[in-house]
């Protein structure tokens, strides 16, 4: 997971291609690549990664598709990802979808922070695992001076893109030569099932436990399509979108790969966070430490700044549209959004704070980041597969192409679904316990704008929301839901 970072500097401004296949690339290579060889080795071996590739790589490659289709089928719907859970299903799907989106993006900020603190531990004891409380408190200076920068008028992402992607690209590139080069047959062997190594589960289990990292690194997927208004030529939106998902589909199980043929399965699975940082350093040296370290900061810092931007806007558009409270769509003498600065930055804290009491915070905030994304994502298949199925937006075109395009949203509908049963009671129910209260920004801008409140359609999914929300607060009360 990275920022949606825009070489936008104007409102006419047009993107080549290249350029948005770079959006899409620097979307989606952020911190959790530099997380998955410890990920990957705590749940499979070599055979288990290949066909959890395989399945995220299939997967997610459908849903690319469906942004793709949906950019040349809906082109007017050019505001973020909720827009097409709004045009589907409704104002509350929309905002939930909204709101499900800046939630995920609060998260793995959250993650952000514990990842910088988990880095820093590799050198300084008292920084730890990233969640003591010499990091809350180093990161807690970092996120409201990172919130004045933004706004006073730091919204350069074009530099910031440019920046980030090579200090986070070139090393994780060295990262897979170097281990390439040292690659030890007899290791790669023993990997190959690490059934020697103890039981793992399943190759089921063992795939199903990778699902949700699998799918953390490709968040950013849908950057081309967040700015497709700014695209040369249409079509490129998807093209981009395609290009950009293979190229870091190689790069990712490739570090996954690499690492399996210099460390067994055992050393993977205990290598602490970035564990990027112990097995370059376990093949190369102490200075594998410091190489690997500074990418990540550099890497996380650049994509916080940015995804800030990101969270903030995905509150700010909707308030804009009406669909969130008026005072969220605010902005200060710079042009920032200020109300929407505040709230996240205020829940970026609140997290980071929360992470002192969580067991394993930095996986636990990847997971609910994850967790959350999966909505919005569902809801966007589910809306090209509606297109699909009535045949709105088809008209002229042939039948094939519709039927093609309907079997992909049906593909990526169903594995995003699957993706919610990856997650887990556990975060499908932390999930509600975020929407349910939100129902209240709803309300109050459906009553500043005089609309009736909900459709019967739409209480009926009030009504679950709020009842997961009951009974996942009642678990968290009571302890059979721990985080």
């Amino acid at each position: 997971m990275s920022a949606v970072e825009s070489d936008v500097s104007a409102p006419d401004a047009k993107m080549s291609l290249p350029t948005l296949t770079g959006i899409v690339v620097g979307g989606m290579v952020g911190a959790g690549v530099f997380s998955l060889p410890a990920r990957f080795g705590v749940a499979t071996g070599i055979l288990g990664s290949l066909i959890a590739w395989a399945v995220a790589g299939a997967g997610m490659l459908m849903l690319a598709f469906v942004f793709q289709n949906l950019a040349i089928r809906k082109p007017e719907l050019d505001s973020g990802v909720f827009i097409y859970a709004k045009a589907g299903f409704g104002d509350y799907a929309g905002f939930n979808s909204a709101i499900g989106f800046w939630a995920s993006t609060v998260a793995g900020n959250t993650f952000y922070w514990v990842f910088i603190g988990a880095t820093l531990g590799n050198f300084f004891d008292g920084f730890g695992d990233g969640a003591t409380v010499l990091a809350v408190g180093v990161s807690t200076v970092a996120i409201w001076l990172f919130h004045y920068l933004i706004a006073r008028g730091v919204r350069d992402a074009a530099v910031i893109n440019r920046i980030v992607t090579v200090f986070k690209i070139i090393p994780i590139l060295v990262f897979i030569v170097v281990l390439l080069f040292s690659f030890d047959a007899g290791i790669f062997a023993d990997n190959w099932t690490a059934t020697g190594y103890g039981d793992l589960g399943s190759l089921n289990e063992q795939v199903r436990n990778t699902m949700l990292i699998t799918t953390f690194v490709f968040i950013g997927i849908e950057g081309a399509s967040v700015y497709s208004r700014y695209a040369k030529r249409r079509e490129d939106v998807g093209r981009a979108t395609v290009l950009g998902f293979l190229s870091v589909l190689s790069v990712f199980a490739l570090v996954t790969l690499s690492s399996y043929s210099v460390m067994t399965q055992p050393d993977l699975a205990k290598a602490r966070q970035p564990s990027m940082i112990p097995v370059f350093e376990y093949v190369v040296g102490d200075w594998g430490r410091w190489f690997i370290s500074a990418a990540v900061i550099v890497s996380v810092l650049g994509a916080y700044l940015a995804w800030t931007l990101m969270a903030a806007e995905v509150m700010y558009i909707p308030a804009r549209n009406e669909d969130f409270p008026e005072f969220l769509g605010q902005e200060n003498e710079h042009g920032t959004p200020i109300t929407a600065l505040v709230v996240t930055s205020l829940a970026i804290q609140s997290l980071l704070v929360l992470t002192l009491v969580v067991d394993d915070a930095l996986n636990f905030m990847l997971d609910l980041s994850t967790s959350l994304a999966l909505l919005p994502y569902f809801l966007a298949a589910a809306y090209a597969l509606k297109l699909g199925l009535t045949g709105e937006s088809y008209e002229g075109v042939h039948r094939r192409v519709r039927n093609r395009e309907t079997i992909v949203a049906g593909v990526a509908t169903a594995y995003t679904a699957f993706l919610f049963d990856a997650a887990g009671l556990k975060f499908v129910l932390l999930m509600t316990v975020i929407l349910a209260p939100a129902a209240l920004l709803y309300i109050k801008a459906r009553t500043e704008r005089g609309r009736r409140l909900l459709s019967p359609t739409e209480i009926g999914l009030f009504v679950l929301i709020l009842a997961g929300g009951v009974i996942g607060a009642v678990g968290l009360w009571t302890g059979r839901i721990t985080i």
